[in-house]
């Protein structure tokens, strides 16, 4: 089950016009929801997030907070899943004819549910890989836009090449990951790049400074070089369905002798509090 502009109807049964901008121009904002429990978590914060995404592109908010509080409660319970992850997606609806430009429009709204299986601590303590590369995206990144061609060709290389990231990089500084946010430690301060046009700012990262703080890590939102990056006592990446992550190796280097250090496990427990909160 689906909601698609104001109905919930079966996935099978969801159309959208060809005509539709989402489609021919990648023209929307999205946004990726987790669910534990059976609750949403940090509902607030997500749809802030969408709404300043919807601001900058100038589509119309189709719903109020409330609404959307309704409408996500209800599609949950469509699913039997404890642990779900909402997709959701506006985009700037159907046109008459392509054009690049457009006049007013009503949006097209978007929300699935899937099962959210995070992974263990057992298994997250393996570590993981990840691989370098150029940040070649446009300058907004800071907008959760539907147009992710750069970010889906990431993703393909990091599945060519067996890893579980590619960490992007412009000028010689780490931005973020072609999905995640990146932390690196270093004698027990922890560094990320700030908030601006360069980087999404994501809820899991706001969750991640907030159990750093906790555990008594220095903060210091600012840019590290690559060189850092591979010289870091630890790095992490977080995301809402990945949590955080250890990455124990990168470009085939071994971070912490390949291990992953004391700050994240301590982190890690933090976070898994703040979900069942």
């Amino acid at each position: 089950m689906v909601f698609l502009n104001g109905e919930f109807i079966p996935k099978n049964k969801a159309l959208i016009s060809v005509m539709d901008r989402g489609f021919l121009f990648g023209d929307g904002v999205y946004e990726v929801i987790p669910v534990y429990d059976h609750k949403i978590f940090r509902l607030d914060e997500h749809l802030n997030r969408l709404q300043n995404s919807l601001d900058s592109v100038q589509i119309t908010n189709p719903y109020n907070k409330d609404k959307w509080r309704e409408i996500l409660l209800e599609l949950t319970t469509h699913s039997n899943n404890v642990n779900q992850s909402l997709y959701l997606q506006i985009s700037r609806g159907a046109d008459t004819s392509r054009k690049h430009s457009y006049g007013e429009l009503t949006p097209t709204v978007f929300i699935e549910s899937n099962s959210l299986n995070p992974r263990s601590k057992t298994n997250l303590e393996n570590g993981y890989n990840a691989i370098t590369s150029s940040d070649f995206r446009w300058e907004r990144c800071d907008i959760k836009a539907t147009s992710l061609l750069a970010n889906t060709m990431y993703s393909q290389q990091a599945k060519e090449h067996q890893v579980e990231e590619v960490i992007l990089h412009r000028n010689n500084y780490i931005t973020e990951g072609a999905t995640s946010n990146i932390f690196i430690i270093k004698n027990n301060t922890l560094f990320t790049h700030p908030t601006g046009n360069h980087i999404l700012p994501g809820i899991t990262r706001d969750l991640v400074l907030e159990s750093a703080k906790h555990c008594n890590l220095s903060i210091n939102e600012s840019a590290v070089t690559i060189d850092e990056l591979l010289n870091a006592d630890e790095v992490w990446i977080s995301s809402s369905t990945r949590e955080i992550m250890p990455i124990t190796k990168i470009d085939k280097q071994a971070i912490n002798n390949g291990k992953i250090g004391k700050h994240w496990s301590k982190v890690y427990d933090h976070y898994q509090q703040l979900k069942h909160a």
